[in-house]
């Protein structure tokens, strides 16, 4: 059993986020990354919007911290959990920025990136960059394709219906050989993204019956991963409760669960992580699913 953490303080959904997190800062952030890579999580995330309207804000929030910005600080103070963007817009960048910006923080971190990727839907955010929105899935897929190309390659070729580059150097880029990319959607097309060009499924909004039909309907690639969320889980004041959610979510189909934790502050979330790991471990690994 893989556990990430869905990194708080560094998004804030109206009614999702806990008091603690309103006045929480980077000090308290990386305390939490230190003690969830001690205990030997999967991965920390970060999400991307660059400005989102004021009245969207009230649904979606607006507090979304930068991801190359506050993954490469966090890169810095621990040694082997992997960053993840979740996600990154695709159609707000060209690939070959996200294979130099990311490409550097995977050297950076001794190999540790994940990119998450996802295709986005708020058009006020497209327009306001001058970015196109309405073939931003065909766009996305060519963008995967490139990425793929060149996010390991320090002279990268691509041609592709939207994306064309060759005799270009990039360097730094990404030292794995295979960046892991994932990603993030709702739907069977997203699903079908993944599984054609990607690593892995973050899917999002759905009920584990809506998600158990997605994936009986579809074969899924060796080595694919499945990420399922299993919210704010206390595995310190239910840690029955803990178990029964992450149990379900396997038999969903997940491969790696991501996490937040119940908690009143960064310490009281630094001590869920730690019962959580207990749990994982003993559970889980005695089940042989480790």
């Amino acid at each position: 059993m893989r556990i990430g953490l869905n990194t708080p303080v560094v998004t804030r959904f109206p009614g999702a986020h806990q008091p603690w997190e309103s006045t929480a800062g980077i000090d308290e952030l990386a305390r939490i990354a230190v003690a969830a890579d001690r205990a030997g999580f999967h991965h920390l995330t970060c999400s991307e919007h660059v400005a989102v309207p004021a009245p969207v804000a009230e649904v979606r929030g607006g507090t979304y911290w930068d991801p190359l910005a506050t993954l490469g600080f966090l890169a810095a103070r621990t040694e082997r959990i992997r960053l993840a963007t979740q996600v990154l817009v695709l159609g707000y960048h060209h690939p070959l920025e996200i294979a130099k910006r990311y490409g550097t923080l995977d050297a950076v971190s001794g190999g540790r990136l994940i990119l998450g990727t996802g295709v986005g839907s708020l058009r006020e955010e497209f327009e306001l960059l001058d970015v196109p929105y309405d073939d931003r899935g065909a766009r996305a897929d060519d963008a995967l394709r490139a990425l793929r190309a060149a996010l390991s390659d320090r002279r990268p070729r691509y041609h592709g219906a939207y994306y064309e580059f060759s005799d270009m150097i990039v360097e730094p880029h990404a030292v794995q050989p295979r960046v892991p990319l994932w990603v993030g959607g709702r739907t069977p097309r997203s699903l079908r993204r993944a599984c054609d060009l990607a690593d892995g499924w973050v899917p999002f909004g759905l009920s584990l019956g809506e998600l158990g039909a997605m994936l009986n309907r579809r074969p899924l690639p060796e080595g694919f991963d499945v990420v399922l969320s299993a919210g704010n889980v206390d595995p310190l004041g239910d840690a029955d409760g803990t178990r029964s959610t992450l149990e379900r979510l396997v038999r969903a189909g997940a491969t790696i669960v991501g996490a937040g934790m119940e908690a009143t502050s960064a310490d009281h979330y630094c001590e869920q992580l730690g019962a959580l790991a207990e749990i994982r471990t003993r559970e889980f690994a005695e089940a042989g699913q480790d």
